[in-house]
């Protein structure tokens, strides 16, 4: 490694994984480790006999180490669930903290990079929600500072944020466009011409956390309840067994009919545990159908029992309703833009983010389809042809487009916040 070219560094803090590494990551891909700590009830004494390292909070691949049964479930706290860190989450606060410790530590060069250059800190790239306010920019800035002092210094020199989506535009080289950023916890709806058109922004509470749920019930309703109360369970479950279906109603009568063309045993990799969905294997379909549309009928006899549709966004005094389908809030997002922008916007629509990544089984294709296919009928049906686009590398994209910002902006460049961009220089 050289530090020949400016050093950054790039965190993308998402809502389930937080993605982090140097430069020289480019072509191979970040590290990632869950956006999560763990509080371990374990005492100083009783550590030092079983010769654990006591801490407050475990973040990064040790937190499963501490995991001592499923009561200690709760003691695990991800403090990005929907994007934002609340002011007074001094717990949150707390796990992002050290998880910049974390990935700061695992690629610090030492003061001297292989071929003995001296290496004086880190540019950091820090990725945001879009929806971030001011508050969450500062305790950022201060947590590096004070990570890097903690540290002896020479870990970071600077750090600058750059919002989610407007990474995945630079990363997709779009100068003007729509880039909806679907995560574990939230979806940024986000047009861009140059920059983010903040006052066109629709951030909704739904991600691919609500698949996660909607796979939980399926699995309650299939007698496993005590796994659909593991999140990492039903996670694996979605991914294993969620379908996205090209049209539902079709998707469904297509499976009932055809109770032998849809798998519906499933052995969980890397456990234990085998699923039997029964004559149940159209439920499949759900998973994906609720991400994109919670609103569709189908999803009524849920409520009905108490199931609850992704909560209401406030946006600028409108309330988005939760259960919007992806379509119509994209269209509402695209009608607060200027009228001479619209087309060209309509026209690029990008879309990045893991609660995207649907894949087709062999046999169904035309009945499972995959998101921009999904989306691009659902925006016909709202009265806009469009032909989405999937990024490359969805889970990435925002860490490549970092990487990239930092790159481009210029050492002597100095955070203004009324800007909202530049370099905060923590020593």
């Amino acid at each position: 490694m050289s530090v020949t070219t400016k050093p950054i560094f790039a965190s993308d803090f998402g809502t389930s994984y937080y993605k982090f590494g140097p430069w020289w990551l480019m072509k191979t891909g970040p590290d990632m480790v869950e956006n999560r700590g763990y509080f371990p009830r374990i005492s100083k004494l009783s550590a030092e006999v079983r010769g654990i390292k006591s801490r407050e909070v475990v973040v990064g691949n040790e937190v499963t180490e501490y995991l001592e049964s499923k009561a200690d479930l709760s003691r695990l706290y991800y403090p990005m669930r929907n994007g934002i860190v609340e002011r007074g989450d001094e717990r949150g606060w707390k796990v992002i903290k050290e998880l910049v410790r974390y990935g700061l530590l695992k690629y610090h060069p030492g003061r001297t990079d292989s071929t003995g250059v001296p290496f004086h800190g880190f540019f950091v790239v820090a990725s945001l929600a879009a929806q971030a306010p001011t508050y969450m920019y500062e305790r950022l800035f201060e947590i590096h500072k004070e990570v890097n002092a903690e540290e002896g210094g020479g870990l970071v020199r600077a750090v600058t944020i750059i919002p989610q989506p407007l990474a995945v535009a630079i990363a997709e080289k779009a100068v003007t466009c729509v880039v909806v950023e679907a995560g574990h916890g939230n979806t940024q709806i986000t047009p861009i011409s140059r920059d983010v058109i903040k006052a066109a922004l629709i951030p909704l509470n739904r991600g691919g956390s609500d698949s996660d749920r909607i796979a939980a019930q399926i699995l309650k309703d299939l007698g496993y309840s005590d796994l659909a109360r593991e999140e990492k369970f039903v996670r694996i479950f979605k991914e294993s067994v969620g379908l996205l279906p090209l049209d539902v109603d079709k998707a469904i009568s297509w499976a009932k009919d055809h109770p032998s063309a849809l798998q519906s045993v499933f052995r969980i990799p890397g456990t234990t545990v085998e699923v039997d969905m029964g004559d149940k294997a159209w439920q499949r379909f759900l998973i994906g159908e609720f991400f994109f549309n919670p609103g569709h009928e189908i999803f009524e006899s849920y409520y009905s029992r108490g199931f609850t549709p992704p909560k209401d966004t406030l946006v600028g005094g409108e309330v988005i309703p939760g259960d919007v389908s992806l379509a119509e809030a994209i269209r509402e997002a695209i009608s607060k833009t200027p009228v001479e922008l619209q087309s060209s916007i309509v026209r690029h629509i990008i879309l990045s983010g893991g609660a995207f990544n649907w894949q087709v089984p062999k046999g169904l294709e035309g009945i499972a389809t995959d998101s921009p296919t999904k989306l691009k009928v659902m925006m016909k049906s709202v009265g806009l042809e469009t032909d989405p686009k999937m990024v490359s590398d969805p889970q990435f994209s925002v860490w490549r487009g970092a990487i990239v910002y930092g790159l481009a902006v210029g050492e002597g460049i100095k955070w203004d916040w009324g800007k909202m961009e530049g370099w905060f220089y923590v020593e």
